[in-house]
Protein backbone atom coordinates (compact mmCIF):
# COMPACT_ATOMS: atom_id res chain seq x y z
CA UNK A 1 0.00 0.00 0.00
CA UNK A 2 0.97 3.44 0.30
CA UNK A 3 4.25 4.42 1.69
CA UNK A 4 2.85 7.80 3.76
CA UNK A 5 4.93 7.42 6.61
CA UNK A 6 8.05 4.79 6.41
CA UNK A 7 8.92 3.28 9.80
CA UNK A 8 12.06 3.29 10.83
CA UNK A 9 14.15 0.08 12.15
CA UNK A 10 16.42 -0.02 15.29
CA UNK A 11 19.38 1.12 13.07
CA UNK A 12 17.16 4.14 12.01
CA UNK A 13 16.79 2.49 8.40
CA UNK A 14 13.42 3.45 6.37
CA UNK A 15 10.81 0.41 5.82
CA UNK A 16 7.22 0.24 5.19
CA UNK A 17 5.43 -3.15 5.17
CA UNK A 18 3.13 -3.20 2.33
CA UNK A 19 1.40 -6.58 3.41
CA UNK A 20 -1.92 -6.01 4.26
CA UNK A 21 -4.11 -7.72 7.15
CA UNK A 22 -7.49 -8.73 5.33
CA UNK A 23 -10.36 -8.89 7.50
CA UNK A 24 -14.02 -9.97 6.25
CA UNK A 25 -16.59 -10.80 7.94
CA UNK A 26 -20.55 -11.56 6.78
CA UNK A 27 -23.16 -11.33 9.02
CA UNK A 28 -26.66 -12.65 9.70
CA UNK A 29 -29.71 -12.89 12.03
CA UNK A 30 -29.63 -16.56 11.69
CA UNK A 31 -33.48 -16.54 11.26
CA UNK A 32 -33.29 -14.51 8.12
CA UNK A 33 -33.52 -11.48 10.20
CA UNK A 34 -34.99 -8.20 9.46
CA UNK A 35 -34.87 -6.83 6.08
CA UNK A 36 -33.66 -3.64 7.37
CA UNK A 37 -30.69 -4.96 8.59
CA UNK A 38 -27.85 -3.37 7.05
CA UNK A 39 -24.62 -2.55 8.25
CA UNK A 40 -24.42 0.85 6.09
CA UNK A 41 -26.65 2.01 8.90
CA UNK A 42 -23.48 2.40 11.32
CA UNK A 43 -23.12 6.50 11.52
CA UNK A 44 -19.39 7.86 9.87
CA UNK A 45 -18.13 9.22 13.34
CA UNK A 46 -18.44 5.31 14.89
CA UNK A 47 -16.36 4.47 11.71
CA UNK A 48 -14.09 7.12 12.48
CA UNK A 49 -13.69 6.16 16.34
CA UNK A 50 -13.05 2.18 15.14
CA UNK A 51 -10.73 3.14 12.37
CA UNK A 52 -8.23 5.04 15.37
CA UNK A 53 -8.21 1.47 16.97
CA UNK A 54 -7.07 0.17 13.92
CA UNK A 55 -4.33 3.31 13.54
CA UNK A 56 -6.12 4.47 10.27
CA UNK A 57 -8.01 7.17 9.15
CA UNK A 58 -10.48 7.60 6.02
CA UNK A 59 -9.03 10.16 3.54
CA UNK A 60 -11.95 9.58 0.74
CA UNK A 61 -15.09 7.71 -0.10
CA UNK A 62 -17.05 6.66 -3.14
CA UNK A 63 -20.11 4.44 -3.46
CA UNK A 64 -22.69 2.37 -5.38
CA UNK A 65 -26.53 1.10 -4.39
CA UNK A 66 -24.82 -2.00 -2.93
CA UNK A 67 -21.45 -1.04 -1.35
CA UNK A 68 -19.37 1.92 0.13
CA UNK A 69 -16.22 2.05 -0.49
CA UNK A 70 -13.37 3.82 1.85
CA UNK A 71 -9.59 4.56 0.74
CA UNK A 72 -7.93 5.07 4.15
CA UNK A 73 -4.33 5.74 5.17
CA UNK A 74 -3.79 2.52 5.19
CA UNK A 75 -5.47 0.67 2.55
CA UNK A 76 -9.35 0.36 2.27
CA UNK A 77 -13.25 -0.84 3.97
CA UNK A 78 -15.59 -1.78 1.88
CA UNK A 79 -19.18 -1.76 3.54
CA UNK A 80 -22.32 -3.33 1.84
CA UNK A 81 -25.70 -4.54 3.74
CA UNK A 82 -23.93 -7.71 5.33
CA UNK A 83 -20.45 -7.62 4.52
CA UNK A 84 -17.51 -5.97 6.38
CA UNK A 85 -14.29 -5.50 4.58
CA UNK A 86 -11.14 -4.19 6.17
CA UNK A 87 -7.66 -4.49 4.68
CA UNK A 88 -4.56 -2.51 6.37
CA UNK A 89 -1.32 -1.76 5.89
CA UNK A 90 1.49 -1.03 7.83
CA UNK A 91 2.01 -1.51 11.55
CA UNK A 92 -2.01 -1.37 12.17
CA UNK A 93 -4.11 -3.11 14.36
CA UNK A 94 -7.13 -4.52 12.62
CA UNK A 95 -8.06 -7.36 14.94
CA UNK A 96 -8.30 -5.34 18.40
CA UNK A 97 -11.45 -3.43 16.74
CA UNK A 98 -13.13 -6.79 16.43
CA UNK A 99 -15.27 -6.90 19.35
CA UNK A 100 -16.44 -2.89 19.07
CA UNK A 101 -17.52 -3.60 15.41
CA UNK A 102 -19.66 -6.59 16.55
CA UNK A 103 -21.44 -4.14 19.02
CA UNK A 104 -21.93 -1.75 16.21
CA UNK A 105 -22.61 -4.33 13.75
CA UNK A 106 -25.59 -5.44 15.99
CA UNK A 107 -26.50 -1.73 17.56
CA UNK A 108 -27.22 0.37 14.63
CA UNK A 109 -26.52 -2.13 11.37
CA UNK A 110 -29.34 -4.88 12.98
CA UNK A 111 -27.27 -7.84 12.75
CA UNK A 112 -26.85 -10.41 15.37
CA UNK A 113 -24.52 -13.28 14.30
CA UNK A 114 -21.21 -13.65 12.23
CA UNK A 115 -22.16 -16.09 9.48
CA UNK A 116 -18.64 -16.12 7.83
CA UNK A 117 -15.24 -14.78 8.74
CA UNK A 118 -11.79 -14.55 6.91
CA UNK A 119 -8.60 -13.04 8.55
CA UNK A 120 -5.62 -13.80 5.86
CA UNK A 121 -2.08 -12.05 5.25
CA UNK A 122 1.08 -12.86 3.70
CA UNK A 123 4.18 -13.68 5.61
CA UNK A 124 5.50 -9.98 6.26
CA UNK A 125 9.17 -8.59 5.78
CA UNK A 126 9.83 -7.35 8.65
CA UNK A 127 7.54 -8.66 11.06
CA UNK A 128 9.21 -7.54 14.40
CA UNK A 129 8.27 -3.88 13.35
CA UNK A 130 4.67 -4.98 13.93
CA UNK A 131 2.18 -3.96 17.37
CA UNK A 132 0.40 -6.96 19.01
CA UNK A 133 -1.21 -9.16 18.43
CA UNK A 134 0.20 -8.78 14.89
CA UNK A 135 3.58 -9.78 15.43
CA UNK A 136 3.16 -13.75 14.87
CA UNK A 137 0.24 -15.20 13.05
CA UNK A 138 0.10 -17.45 16.40
CA UNK A 139 -0.85 -13.77 18.55
CA UNK A 140 -3.58 -13.41 15.94
CA UNK A 141 -5.24 -16.84 16.68
CA UNK A 142 -5.01 -16.77 19.89
CA UNK A 143 -6.99 -13.39 20.18
CA UNK A 144 -9.54 -14.80 17.03
CA UNK A 145 -9.92 -17.98 19.25
CA UNK A 146 -11.45 -15.71 22.25
CA UNK A 147 -14.60 -14.55 19.34
CA UNK A 148 -14.61 -17.74 17.71
CA UNK A 149 -15.04 -21.30 18.84
CA UNK A 150 -15.43 -22.47 15.68
CA UNK A 151 -12.17 -20.75 14.69
CA UNK A 152 -9.54 -22.84 12.27
CA UNK A 153 -6.01 -21.38 11.41
CA UNK A 154 -4.05 -22.61 8.42
CA UNK A 155 -0.65 -21.72 6.69
CA UNK A 156 -0.40 -22.32 3.15
CA UNK A 157 2.61 -22.14 1.01
CA UNK A 158 6.12 -22.63 1.96
CA UNK A 159 6.36 -21.74 5.96
CA UNK A 160 10.37 -20.75 5.61
CA UNK A 161 9.96 -18.67 2.06
CA UNK A 162 7.00 -16.89 0.62
CA UNK A 163 3.67 -18.49 2.46
CA UNK A 164 -0.20 -17.05 3.19
CA UNK A 165 -1.98 -17.79 6.72
CA UNK A 166 -5.60 -17.68 6.77
CA UNK A 167 -7.96 -18.35 9.57
CA UNK A 168 -11.95 -18.64 9.33
CA UNK A 169 -15.16 -20.59 10.69
CA UNK A 170 -15.01 -24.22 9.49
CA UNK A 171 -17.46 -25.69 11.92
CA UNK A 172 -16.99 -29.47 12.80
CA UNK A 173 -20.44 -30.83 10.90
CA UNK A 174 -23.31 -31.72 13.47
CA UNK A 175 -24.23 -34.72 11.61
CA UNK A 176 -21.99 -38.07 12.02
CA UNK A 177 -22.45 -39.03 8.92
CA UNK A 178 -22.40 -36.92 5.62
CA UNK A 179 -23.13 -38.45 2.51
CA UNK A 180 -22.16 -35.10 0.15
CA UNK A 181 -18.99 -33.71 0.61
CA UNK A 182 -18.52 -29.95 -0.74
CA UNK A 183 -19.99 -26.46 -0.22
CA UNK A 184 -22.83 -25.81 1.74
CA UNK A 185 -25.83 -24.15 -0.51
CA UNK A 186 -25.90 -21.17 -1.19
CA UNK A 187 -28.13 -19.15 -3.38
CA UNK A 188 -25.68 -15.52 -3.66
CA UNK A 189 -22.73 -15.97 -6.10
CA UNK A 190 -19.45 -14.68 -4.44
CA UNK A 191 -16.41 -15.24 -5.24
CA UNK A 192 -12.65 -13.28 -4.47
CA UNK A 193 -9.49 -12.84 -6.03
CA UNK A 194 -6.33 -11.61 -4.68
CA UNK A 195 -2.88 -11.11 -6.41
CA UNK A 196 -0.12 -10.50 -3.43
CA UNK A 197 2.76 -9.19 -5.72
CA UNK A 198 6.65 -8.60 -5.06
CA UNK A 199 9.86 -7.58 -6.30
CA UNK A 200 8.06 -5.55 -8.84
CA UNK A 201 9.73 -3.64 -12.18
CA UNK A 202 11.36 -0.17 -10.50
CA UNK A 203 10.46 1.69 -13.85
CA UNK A 204 6.91 0.71 -13.17
CA UNK A 205 6.56 1.65 -9.61
CA UNK A 206 8.35 4.84 -10.29
CA UNK A 207 4.58 6.34 -11.55
CA UNK A 208 3.44 5.82 -8.39
CA UNK A 209 5.77 8.56 -7.23
CA UNK A 210 5.18 12.35 -6.39
CA UNK A 211 7.97 12.66 -9.01
CA UNK A 212 6.57 10.83 -11.79
CA UNK A 213 3.20 12.07 -11.46
CA UNK A 214 1.41 15.22 -10.08
CA UNK A 215 -1.93 13.16 -9.16
CA UNK A 216 -3.64 9.66 -8.97
CA UNK A 217 -5.52 10.19 -12.17
CA UNK A 218 -2.18 10.59 -13.51
CA UNK A 219 -1.28 7.23 -12.05
CA UNK A 220 -4.07 5.68 -12.60
CA UNK A 221 -4.53 6.13 -16.77
CA UNK A 222 0.01 5.60 -16.76
CA UNK A 223 0.23 2.28 -15.28
CA UNK A 224 -3.16 1.46 -17.33
CA UNK A 225 -4.89 0.53 -13.80
CA UNK A 226 -8.02 2.16 -14.86
CA UNK A 227 -7.92 -0.82 -18.07
CA UNK A 228 -8.05 -3.49 -15.65
CA UNK A 229 -11.46 -4.05 -15.01
CA UNK A 230 -13.39 -1.66 -17.27
CA UNK A 231 -16.28 0.40 -15.93
CA UNK A 232 -15.48 1.52 -12.69
CA UNK A 233 -16.01 3.91 -10.96
CA UNK A 234 -12.24 4.61 -9.46
CA UNK A 235 -11.99 6.64 -6.49
CA UNK A 236 -7.79 6.69 -6.35
CA UNK A 237 -4.98 8.61 -4.28
CA UNK A 238 -1.19 8.91 -4.93
CA UNK A 239 0.66 10.05 -1.17
CA UNK A 240 3.78 11.98 -0.60
CA UNK A 241 5.86 11.21 -1.77
CA UNK A 242 5.23 7.68 -3.07
CA UNK A 243 2.71 5.30 -2.65
CA UNK A 244 -0.57 4.71 -4.23
CA UNK A 245 -4.08 3.57 -3.60
CA UNK A 246 -7.63 2.94 -5.41
CA UNK A 247 -11.01 1.25 -5.00
CA UNK A 248 -13.13 1.00 -7.47
CA UNK A 249 -16.88 0.19 -7.28
CA UNK A 250 -19.20 -0.92 -10.42
CA UNK A 251 -21.21 1.57 -12.19
CA UNK A 252 -24.26 -0.67 -12.51
CA UNK A 253 -25.96 -3.40 -10.49
CA UNK A 254 -24.33 -7.02 -10.76
CA UNK A 255 -26.66 -9.74 -10.99
CA UNK A 256 -26.84 -12.31 -7.94
CA UNK A 257 -24.02 -9.82 -6.32
CA UNK A 258 -26.43 -8.34 -3.75
CA UNK A 259 -23.27 -6.86 -1.51
CA UNK A 260 -21.61 -5.54 -4.26
CA UNK A 261 -18.93 -5.58 -6.50
CA UNK A 262 -15.56 -3.89 -5.96
CA UNK A 263 -11.71 -3.65 -6.90
CA UNK A 264 -8.49 -2.78 -4.79
CA UNK A 265 -5.16 -1.92 -5.57
CA UNK A 266 -2.00 -1.01 -2.86
CA UNK A 267 1.50 -0.15 -3.79
CA UNK A 268 4.43 0.24 -1.84
CA UNK A 269 6.60 1.00 -4.90
CA UNK A 270 10.34 1.52 -2.90
CA UNK A 271 12.77 -0.87 -4.67
CA UNK A 272 14.07 -2.42 -1.51
CA UNK A 273 10.27 -3.40 -0.52
CA UNK A 274 8.09 -3.30 -3.76
CA UNK A 275 4.52 -4.79 -2.86
CA UNK A 276 1.31 -4.18 -4.73
CA UNK A 277 -1.93 -6.14 -3.85
CA UNK A 278 -5.27 -6.66 -6.45
CA UNK A 279 -8.01 -7.48 -5.20
CA UNK A 280 -11.63 -7.86 -6.74
CA UNK A 281 -15.23 -10.12 -6.14
CA UNK A 282 -16.12 -9.41 -9.99
CA UNK A 283 -17.79 -12.99 -10.97
CA UNK A 284 -16.56 -14.48 -13.72
CA UNK A 285 -16.16 -17.92 -14.85
CA UNK A 286 -12.45 -17.52 -15.80
CA UNK A 287 -9.77 -15.35 -13.96
CA UNK A 288 -7.26 -16.22 -16.30
CA UNK A 289 -7.78 -12.55 -18.36
CA UNK A 290 -8.11 -10.41 -15.24
CA UNK A 291 -4.57 -12.62 -13.81
CA UNK A 292 -3.24 -11.47 -16.82
CA UNK A 293 -4.03 -8.01 -16.98
CA UNK A 294 -2.36 -8.04 -13.42
CA UNK A 295 0.25 -9.15 -14.02
CA UNK A 296 1.24 -7.15 -17.42
CA UNK A 297 0.41 -4.21 -15.67
CA UNK A 298 3.06 -4.68 -12.66
CA UNK A 299 5.43 -7.21 -13.67
CA UNK A 300 6.31 -8.76 -10.32
CA UNK A 301 8.86 -10.99 -9.93
CA UNK A 302 7.40 -13.21 -7.52
CA UNK A 303 3.34 -13.47 -7.26
CA UNK A 304 0.70 -15.43 -4.68
CA UNK A 305 -3.13 -15.98 -6.06
CA UNK A 306 -5.58 -16.98 -3.87
CA UNK A 307 -9.25 -17.59 -5.05
CA UNK A 308 -12.19 -18.29 -2.88
CA UNK A 309 -15.64 -19.54 -4.59
CA UNK A 310 -18.49 -20.65 -3.30
CA UNK A 311 -21.20 -22.76 -5.08
CA UNK A 312 -23.35 -20.26 -6.85
CA UNK A 313 -20.80 -18.30 -8.04
CA UNK A 314 -19.27 -19.45 -11.42
CA UNK A 315 -16.02 -18.85 -10.66
CA UNK A 316 -16.52 -22.09 -8.64
CA UNK A 317 -14.72 -24.11 -11.28
CA UNK A 318 -11.39 -21.98 -11.47
CA UNK A 319 -9.19 -24.15 -9.87
CA UNK A 320 -9.34 -26.91 -12.46
CA UNK A 321 -8.14 -23.93 -14.93
CA UNK A 322 -5.39 -23.28 -12.14
CA UNK A 323 -4.49 -26.76 -11.71
CA UNK A 324 -3.41 -26.88 -15.82
CA UNK A 325 -1.16 -23.01 -15.26
CA UNK A 326 2.09 -24.85 -14.69
CA UNK A 327 3.02 -21.24 -16.16
CA UNK A 328 1.48 -18.04 -16.54
CA UNK A 329 3.69 -16.56 -19.25
CA UNK A 330 7.42 -15.48 -18.24
CA UNK A 331 5.96 -17.01 -14.76
CA UNK A 332 6.26 -20.82 -13.64
CA UNK A 333 4.24 -22.08 -10.57
CA UNK A 334 6.24 -23.05 -7.84
CA UNK A 335 3.57 -24.28 -5.32
CA UNK A 336 -0.69 -24.74 -5.66
CA UNK A 337 -3.00 -25.82 -2.95
CA UNK A 338 -6.75 -26.22 -2.24
CA UNK A 339 -8.70 -26.60 0.33
CA UNK A 340 -12.47 -27.35 1.05
CA UNK A 341 -14.29 -24.95 3.86
CA UNK A 342 -17.78 -24.63 4.81
CA UNK A 343 -19.10 -22.64 2.54
CA UNK A 344 -16.45 -22.23 0.14
CA UNK A 345 -13.46 -23.54 -2.11
CA UNK A 346 -9.82 -22.28 -2.11
CA UNK A 347 -7.18 -22.52 -4.27
CA UNK A 348 -3.52 -21.13 -3.35
CA UNK A 349 -0.77 -20.57 -6.13
CA UNK A 350 2.41 -19.06 -5.65
CA UNK A 351 4.58 -18.42 -9.17
CA UNK A 352 7.66 -16.91 -9.82
CA UNK A 353 9.39 -15.10 -12.96
CA UNK A 354 11.81 -17.84 -15.05
CA UNK A 355 15.19 -17.33 -14.18
CA UNK A 356 16.59 -14.62 -17.26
Amino acid sequence: MAATENMRDGDGVQFFEGVEKLLEIWFTNGDGGSKSADLRKIPRNKLESLLKIVRCEIISFVKNDQIDAYVLSESSMFISKRRFILKTCGTTTPLLCLQPLLLLAEQYGGFTKVEDLFYSRKNYKRPELQIMPHQHFDQEVALLDTLFPDGAAYCLGAVNKDCWYLYTLNPIPKKTILPDIGNAPCDEADQTLEILMTDLDPEIMSIFTKEECLNATEATKKSGIDKIIPNMVIDDFLFEPCGYSMNGVTKNIVANSPDGCYMTIHITPEPDFSYVSFETNIPSSSYREIIQKVLDTFNPGKFTVTIFANQASPTKDTSKELLLLNHIGKWQRRDIQLCNFKNYDLIYTFYCRFPS
